[in-house]
């Protein structure tokens, strides 16, 4: 498996290429901004781009769905509950951040469903409290966790959507029932280093106890 972190945009979000080595097929998670970043990285590791999975539908997570796609012809999931926010947030969000409108889902998914790329297969976790389809995808060890939980913090829950209460159930009965050794990759550059451990999460993170 390939995996290549690459920070991307003003906001400091993490977009992630996820690739099989043996089919040189790959998705990416959280395009949110940078297509060309993104597409050059992956012409470098030989990797074609077939999926787009977005971890939830806030704008900074989304921008460049439209030009990854139209390059690439890949397929963009999110899940059910966040599908409407890539065609109804306004206008004047994107141009707040600088993004470009994102086409519709061409999929959405549901708790414990697969997403497969060549030989991989991510299992999505729904997480919500950040926005009410927020999902985290765990392969072999590993768990691309968006805006649910960063390194030593979480996302917030004060946007249209959010919970605390909801969030709050998303990490402790979900994420911190991981192995301890998971290997955590936030949906943004905020903490201390770029990635974590569930294990260390739960000793340090004040947001999971």
């Amino acid at each position: 498996m390939l995996i290549r972190q690459l920070e991307v945009g003003a906001m400091a979000v993490f977009a992630y290429l996820v690739g099989d080595e043996e089919t040189k097929e790959a998705l990416v998670i959280d395009p949110a901004a940078e297509a060309d970043t993104i597409l050059k990285e992956a012409r470098s590791l030989g990797l074609n781009i077939k999926k787009i999975v977005n971890t939830h539908g806030h704008v900074d997570h989304i921008g460049a769905n439209g030009e990854v796609k139209k390059k690439t012809g890949a397929e963009i999931i999110i899940h059910e509950r966040d599908a409407s926010l890539l065609t109804s947030t306004p206008a004047l969000y994107y141009r707040m951040f600088g993004a470009k409108p994102s086409p519709p889902a061409d999929k959405t998914v549901k708790d414990g469903e697969m997403i497969k790329v060549g030989n991989l297969t991510l299992a999505v976790i729904h997480t919500p409290g950040h926005t009410p389809g927020s999902i985290c995808l765990y392969v072999d060890h590993m768990v691309f966790t968006g805006d649910t939980l960063f390194v030593g913090s979480v996302g917030r829950t004060d946007l249209p959507g959010g919970s605390w209460a909801e969030l709050h159930r998303s990490l402790m009965e979900k994420l911190a029932r991981l192995p301890d050794d998971t290997r955590v990759m936030p949906g943004h550059n905020y903490g201390p280093t770029p990635v974590s451990t569930i294990g260390y999460e739960k000793k340090h993170n004040p947001f999971m106890e």
